[in-house]
């Protein structure tokens, strides 16, 4: 597989699986016992890599979720915890629920290595979450720990090239998001409030902004080499099936 089929293969699953542990259980009781909201630690969560930034600068590295939504998360977590404490957090809910629901599975030590081995040779130029996310050391270093971490990483990798190729097409966020797969209802989930412009002509700039993400994320995987790639696909598939 060339580098750019291993990231237009691998993008859905990483998309899926490495953002799987903020939806677990476990994962929003950490919120609560912060003393915060589960949205409040979604957004601090991700964005507090970045240290104590303003709720613009938070929302402008996230991209596609409403910058009044992205305010509303930031501010009230920033009233109870600092963002870097939240991120901390969130980052040990990520490990702890791989050695969880990753660390039993068959080929979980070879998933870790692949996906670290893309993590280092991905280009952080223009991705300030994905720099910031990367430069976090990890509390837990067993192989489903490392891989939940990795694929996290990556799935900010995968998203900080799409906004990068989304204003190349010359579309704003929520136009992308309007264009995808989920419509109306999801620029309602990302917070941005209708009415929302026609979507008819922004279909094919968003296939076009699809390509140039799996460009922009190809020299992570050139790393791997043909076969290591077609491995690293076949197991994030493989994995995605045996989590059910």
């Amino acid at each position: 597989m060339t580098p750019e089929q291993v990231a237009a293969a691998s993008k859905p699953v990483v998309l899926d699986l490495g953002d799987a542990f903020s939806r677990d259980a476990t994962t929003l009781r950490r919120a609560r016992l912060l003393g915060i909201s589960g949205w409040a630690f979604y957004i601090s969560g991700r964005a507090g890599a970045l240290g104590d930034v303003r709720a613009e600068t938070a929302a402008a590295a996230l991209g596609f979720i409403a910058p009044d939504a992205v305010a509303d998360g930031w501010d009230a977590a920033a009233r109870v915890v600092p963002p870097f404490e939240v991120a901390a957090a969130s980052l040990a809910e990520c490990c702890r629920w791989g050695a969880q629901q990753l660390g039993p599975l068959p080929g979980t030590e070879r998933l870790s290595a692949l996906v670290e081995r893309a993590v280092v040779a991905a280009e952080a130029s223009g991705m300030p979450l994905f720099a910031a996310w990367r430069a976090m050391p990890l509390p837990d270093l067993s192989p489903g720990a490392r891989s939940a971490a990795g694929l996290r990483l990556l799935r900010e990798h995968f998203t900080g090239a799409y906004l990068l190729a989304v204003r190349a097409a010359g579309m704003t966020p929520l136009e992308a998001v309007l264009a995808g797969p989920e419509g109306e209802a999801g620029a309602v989930a990302c917070g941005w409030p209708p009415p929302y412009p026609p979507i008819g002509p922004l279909v094919r700039r968003r296939l076009w902004a699809e390509a140039v993400t799996n460009r922009l994320a190809a020299p992570a995987f050139t790393a791997l080499g043909p076969a290591d790639g077609a491995e690293l696909v076949e197991l994030l598939h493989r994995t995605r099936v045996d989590l059910g």
